[in-house]
């Protein structure tokens, strides 16, 4: 579990095939590395992998297809910046929502604008999610706690604040690149007690916890 919360910007040091459609990435983070241990769980751009070996200040993690089909990892190339948090401890300030590090889709970067203080970015979501996402709600962006500011049928806005566009990749992502979406889990739990289909299709477990 994570809060959505990045604690630092990592860069993407190697990603080697391992047979059939799964991958093994290596990933440089001078911080998450301090305590990381194999077993450990570390979001990837709001995606949760499972460490297999840290060495210095790079930790390696096995990505399956199913993670590589439904999420923007596979479009990763070595030097590129990601979002990493650690899991969060039972003694953690909950600064963002409960973030399970499973993505539900991968959205898209449609505009931004920006203004004195912040920027304003909207970004298309897959149809199968928008039930999910309201105004004032929660959303994880690329592993990002973000509050939704504006939803439409198949899109939704939100706020940028400076610190989120220096310490983060959303500050540098421009339009027509993917994020990694996952929704609200609260929301899919109250369909699911309510009658409804139990989640978007094909919701991501990543990592080793598929």
């Amino acid at each position: 579990m994570f809060t959505g919360i990045v604690e630092e910007l990592g860069e993407v040091v190697r990603t080697t095939q391992t047979g059939g459609d799964s991958a093994l990435v290596a990933i440089r983070g001078p911080l998450v590395t301090t305590d990381a241990r194999h077993g450990d769980s570390i979001a990837v751009n709001g995606v949760c992998l499972t460490v297999v070996d840290v060495d210095g200040d790079v930790f390696t993690a096995d990505v399956m297809g199913e993670t590589l089909r439904r999420s923007a990892l596979g479009a990763l190339r070595p030097g590129a910046p990601v979002n990493l948090e650690r899991a969060a401890t039972l003694g953690s300030r909950l600064g963002g929502h409960l973030v399970q590090g499973h993505v539900d889709g991968v959205g898209e970067i449609i505009s931004r604008e920006p203004a004195a203080q912040w920027e304003t970015v909207r970004f298309r979501l897959p149809a199968a999610l928008s039930r999910y996402v309201v105004e004032k709600g929660s959303i994880t962006v690329d592993g990002v706690s973000l509050t939704v500011a504006e939803v439409g049928d198949d899109w939704f806005a939100v706020g940028l604040i400076p610190t989120t566009l220096k310490l983060t990749t959303l500050g540098a992502k421009g339009v027509g690149d993917p994020v990694n979406l996952e929704v609200d889990v609260l929301a899919k739990y109250v369909e699911r007690l309510l009658g409804g289909s139990g989640g978007p299709g094909g919701a991501v477990v990543p990592g080793g916890d598929l």
